[in-house]
């Protein structure tokens, strides 16, 4: 009802998607939890109306989820979800992964949906990850031929394994897929690894300010 109502009217969902709501937005995103692990902390990027991050954290309360937005209608409009639904487990986020990186904890798990192409989400997704976790993004028809376009962009960003996950088996007709990107111990890179460095540096000589 949220989406269905204030969702359209805030612009955040288009009306002809009411319909058609449940299966192909909510219950898309909620298989998503088929592939995530157990007790681990998620940032959802690009959250806008709270995709996949709500129906996540409706079915997954073990999980840590930071829905990050740079969208202020938006942020305000998911600040007001997690305290309806009482998701304590949820934070709001308003800014750009690139702007928060070394401000936010690395997280074992980065999600996304209809954000931007695999390889352009890649350099905003896979920087906020901790050592050895994975990106994964929900995808549609064209989720092979954007991950082997991604592929130097990912080796580039310490991406040490990439596959294709189809989830949602007796609940979603077609599957929901997954783009599941794998990291070794530097995610992003030497260069992002040098980044969070400065910006952690950065943030301890303001607390101390």
């Amino acid at each position: 009802e949220l989406l269905a109502e204030a969702g359209v009217q805030r612009g955040l969902i288009g009306p002809r998607e009411v319909p058609r709501l449940w299966e192909r937005h909510l219950l898309n995103c909620a298989v998503l939890s088929e592939v995530v692990p157990e007790g681990v902390t998620v940032c959802d990027v690009g959250s806008g109306a709270g995709l996949p991050g709500i129906p996540l954290a409706l079915v997954r309360e073990d999980l840590k989820i930071t829905l990050l937005e740079p969208l202020l209608r938006r942020t305000t409009f998911l600040t007001e979800v997690v305290e309806l639904l009482g998701l304590d487990h949820v934070t709001v986020v308003r800014g750009r992964a690139e702007e928060v990186m070394g401000q936010l904890t690395p997280v074992h798990v980065v999600t996304a949906r209809a954000v931007a192409p695999l390889d352009r989400l890649a350099t905003w997704g896979v920087p906020l990850l901790r050592p050895y976790g994975e990106m994964l993004a929900l995808k549609g028809d064209t989720a092979e031929e954007e991950l082997k376009a991604a592929g130097t962009a990912l080796s580039k960003l310490g991406a040490v394994e990439t596959s294709i996950l189809h989830v949602g088996e007796g609940v979603v007709d077609p599957l929901s897929t997954v783009v599941r990107v794998e990291v070794g111990e530097s995610p992003g890179g030497v260069r992002f690894a040098a980044k969070r460095a400065k910006a952690a540096r950065t943030g301890r000589t303001r607390r101390r300010r």
